[in-house]
């Protein structure tokens, strides 16, 4: 009996040593993660949470050239100021023009490329793949200052091409329409090679027999693309043209240094470069901050609902 009781009383022990060791070990590898996650966190709450809380804060307020100092929370009067100014609803119009015509032309030129060069037939495949590639991996504003050289009505390279066909010079930076057309070529230019990198690794992942089947069929090459290529690419296309939706939306930098800050007269400017010219220009820190967060509601709703619709995340339920 006495064994027995010595038995038991050092299993109870050696269990409540395993479980303390366990607890110690567990307790160790929490410290180790949030070790390794603090600096994270710390910096997104630097960087992302603060401005953003802030920025809230600001757009409730009534801050701006003559209340720096003294601002105040006033509630949603600016809100309100945004809403019911006519200027917002126009640069918000051009806002959606310069977007769908923008990702219209990137998804198509990206998808039109990605195609050709997943043919087996092309020569030189890897160069062509490093030529397209360069506007996407250049500097943006190297790039969209280059083009508003070429943009120049006495000695850009567009109206020199242009005079030697016998067409006359466009003052492309002088004029608001063709301002606002020179941005969008712009960038679409820049847009272009993200789509196809996107495109062509979602073709190479597309099985072979599909199409040989279809050309066994007798199936045309439009057949084929729109039957197979276009249905097995969306997976992939969707979430990448949600974020070029997104990026081209909220792309202040080729509007500003291709139109030289919405110029002519603020006739060029999306809304995130109305955002900037109220805020830094004009000094409407209160009113440019509820824009901006009106900017963010529109994309929030807008980006839940287009995934929704498109049943882009339904793969990873």
């Amino acid at each position: 009996m006495l064994e027995g009781k010595t038995t038991t009383a050092g299993l109870k022990v050696q269990q409540r040593t395993a479980a303390q060791s366990k607890t110690r070990e567990a307790r160790q590898r929490t410290l180790f993660l949030w070790g390794l996650l603090g600096p994270t966190v710390l910096i997104v709450l630097a960087v992302v949470a603060y401005p953003f809380v802030y920025n809230v804060v600001l757009s409730l307020s009534n801050m701006n050239i003559y209340h720096i100092r003294d601002w105040e929370v006033i509630g949603l009067q600016q809100y309100a100021s945004v809403l019911t100014e006519p200027a917002v609803w126009v640069v918000f119009f051009k806002t959606v023009v310069w977007t769908l015509v923008n990702i219209v032309f990137h998804v198509g030129l990206g998808v039109w490329l990605a195609v050709i060069l997943n043919k087996a037939f092309i020569v030189g495949k890897p160069a062509w793949r490093v030529l397209l590639i360069l506007p996407w991996a250049l500097p943006q504003y190297i790039t969209a200052l280059t083009w508003r050289g070429m943009f120049n009505y006495e000695y850009g390279a567009i109206n020199l091409i242009g005079g030697v066909f016998g067409m006359d010079s466009i003052a492309w930076l002088t004029s608001p329409f063709e301002a606002f057309v020179a941005v969008i070529l712009t960038n679409i230019w820049l847009g272009f090679p993200f789509m196809m990198v996107v495109a062509l690794g979602g073709l190479q992942s597309i099985p072979g027999e599909l199409y040989e089947a279809a050309d066994v069929d007798g199936a045309s090459e439009w057949t084929k693309f729109w039957k197979i290529t276009a249905p097995l690419l969306r997976p992939v296309m969707i979430p990448a043209i949600t974020l070029g939706i997104v990026w081209t939306f909220n792309n202040i930098n080729v509007v500003w240094l291709v139109s030289n800050g919405g110029e002519p007269n603020d006739q060029t400017h999306i809304l995130v470069s109305y955002v900037y010219e109220a805020a830094f220009s004009m000094y409407r820190f209160g009113w440019a901050a509820a824009l901006s967060m009106v900017i963010f509601g529109i994309l929030f709703l807008f980006t839940q609902v287009f995934l929704k619709k498109t049943n882009a995340t339904e793969a990873a339920y």
